[in-house]
């Protein structure tokens, strides 16, 4: 499966590469070859430690560039006048009023938790495309929905929001 990201993503992706690589790293191997330096290895617990967060490393390294590798690259412009990817969205539910704010983002950064879904989720495809004032159809998996209405847009640009990191 390939994710789809913004070039912000990339862009973001690649800098912290570029960090893992440069900062990170080198301490961790100088705090693993400080570590084995205190001796006996088999009862060494910053041996193990410093070994396992160079490792951790290495596999966050080979995570992102491997993002980055099978990556579909998305076009986050949009209208300002229409719900796009990096825009902010005030919605309120027809079924009971509530109102609620949402980011629409890739994959990488969605948190739902933190009212940022995806554009691929029920909601997020729903409200791409839309105008403030228009009503939008969320339809779920069982044939079930519901509707919800725009209330207000913002458009932000994608650098605001860190990558999550694994």
């Amino acid at each position: 499966m390939f994710d789809k990201l913004t070039k912000s993503d990339i862009r973001k992706m690649e800098e912290e590469i570029e960090h893992r690589k440069l900062v990170v790293r080198p301490q961790a191997l100088e705090d693993l070859k400080a570590a084995r330096a205190q001796g006996d290895l088999s009862e060494n617990f910053e041996y193990y430690a410093a070994k396992k967060f160079k490792n951790q490393n290495e596999s966050r390294i080979r995570y992102l560039e491997k993002m980055i590798r099978t990556a579909e690259i998305i076009d986050d412009s949009s209208a300002d006048d229409e719900v796009g990817m990096n825009n902010t969205v005030t919605v309120e539910f027809s079924d009971d009023g509530s109102v609620e704010v949402f980011k629409i983002v890739t994959t990488i950064r969605a948190n739902s938790i933190g009212g940022m879904i995806t554009g691929e989720s029920p909601l997020g495809k729903a409200l791409l495309g839309k105008k403030v004032g228009d009503i939008a159809h969320v339809e779920l998996e069982n044939g079930a929905g519901y509707d919800v209405k725009i209330l207000k847009l913002e458009n932000t640009d994608g650098d605001d929001d860190a990558i999550r990191s694994f």
